[in-house]
């Protein structure tokens, strides 16, 4: 399909400053020439934006396109063909957000690649990283802690599995590898909603980490790890992990460690803000409320530490369940800290390096994907304008249009 979208107003997703009355050249899904003047085919379908606001397409690098229940124990007694109907929904409405891209953070597999890449769901470009690795007791350990198996190291849900030992975990990861995972996921500290693990918790030695590492890097690929807190935090980064999720309760030594080692820290606000706000409504024990209450404390000021030292953040949501409409909150929430621009890079530009996928997705040049979103209003004025889901007049993802109220 060949598309020329003139009257753009583009912010790249990268650049500081927006370029008013540009052109965009579109081709077999992939963004051609960007200019005041393009050489176009006059085969080409046109679209006057009327000077709206045009960037890339968003990227959510913390998803659960599974996450079909707040308490993710309950997901695993969900039959595979409804949760796969239910991510179906999830999906389709992420994108409906802007959301083009998502990079999946457990339990996401090759069947939902493939639907979305055959057109059975109109969803994000997906990266997943297939069943997330946990340590007995760890945090996708979902066992009650009164719950016995005759074997203890049985536990493989919907989201996670357990392995223990350097040799249990290489055989995981080279089979998610195997399955066609972009990135390999560890929990390296305690979580919020699990059971048994309290968030102090180290998981996984030094020399399982680095074993995942290594794997990981065989495919040329990378390990993302769930750490709240500092101590987890730096054992991450200096083992070689690239993405440090959450990354909550970060002091200056952290902060520091992560900027050295030119990883990525991905901030989740939109989770911690909706299991607050919901309560006692969302049905979770008072432990995981308690657990809430102690991240939430520090989350505002690790971010403004991460910000201060110039480290790479990406932008994450990690919603479940009813809590997913609440995804395009996390940018509201950011702005207690970060300028509406470095939001917008976060989830553009900074976020596709992250996914190794710079150039490509993120961004608004020769060559990237032709992931677009026309906006009514500007974002750099008003960030809070990406919640709501009307002003996003047109999204195009692979050069194919996906909305447009452009007439409207």
């Amino acid at each position: 399909m060949l598309l020329l979208l003139k009257g753009c107003r583009v912010f790249d997703g990268v650049c500081d400053d927006v370029a008013d009355n540009q052109s965009i050249y579109i081709e077999d899904g992939i963004i051609r020439e960007v200019g005041e003047r393009v050489a176009a085919s006059a085969a080409a379908t046109v679209i006057d934006v009327g000077g709206r606001f045009v960037m890339p397409g968003l990227i959510d690098a913390h998803f659960h396109a599974y996450g079909v229940e707040v308490n993710p124990a309950l997901i695993d007694r969900i039959p595979p063909v409804v949760l796969g109907i239910r991510a179906k929904a999830i999906l389709e409405a992420t994108l409906a957000r802007g959301f083009t891209t998502v990079r999946d953070a457990a339990g996401a597999d090759y069947a939902l690649a493939s639907a979305l890449k055959t057109g059975l769901i109109h969803g994000p470009r997906l990266f997943y990283a297939g069943m997330a690795l946990s340590q007995t007791g760890g945090h996708g350990d979902l066992r009650s802690p009164d719950h016995h198996d005759i074997c203890a190291c049985a536990y493989c849900g919907a989201l996670s599995m357990v392995v223990d030992g350097v040799d249990e975990v290489r055989r995981a990861v080279r089979e998610q590898l195997r399955r066609g995972a972009h990135q390999i996921k560890l929990f390296v500290s305690g979580g919020v909603l699990s059971p048994s693990d309290p968030i102090w918790m180290n998981q996984f030695a030094d020399d399982e980490i680095r074993v995942a590492v290594a794997e990981a890097a065989t495919r040329r690929c990378y390990v993302m790890a769930h750490a709240h807190t500092n101590e987890a935090a730096i054992r991450c980064v200096i083992n070689g992990v690239r993405s440090v999720e959450h990354a909550t309760m970060l002091e200056a030594d952290g902060v520091a460690a992560i900027v050295a080692a030119g990883a990525y820290a991905v901030p989740t606000l939109a989770i911690i803000d909706a299991i607050q706000d919901m309560g006692p409504k969302l049905g979770l024990s008072q432990v995981m409320a308690d657990k809430t209450r102690e991240v939430a404390g520090h989350a505002l000021t690790s971010l403004d530490r991460l910000r201060g030292a110039g480290a790479n953040i990406g932008f994450g949501t990690d919603l479940l369940g009813s809590l997913m409409d609440r995804q395009t909150r996390e940018f509201s929430l950011r702005r207690e800290v970060c300028s509406p621009l470095e939001i917008l890079r976060q989830a553009t530009s900074v976020n596709a390096a992250l996914l190794q996928m710079a150039g490509k997705l993120g961004t608004i040049a020769p060559d990237a994907f032709a992931d677009l979103l026309v906006i009514e209003g500007d974002p750099l004025a008003d960030i809070a304008v990406l919640g709501d889901t009307s002003s996003i007049r047109l999204i195009l993802q692979d050069g194919r249009i996906r909305k447009n109220t452009l007439d409207a």
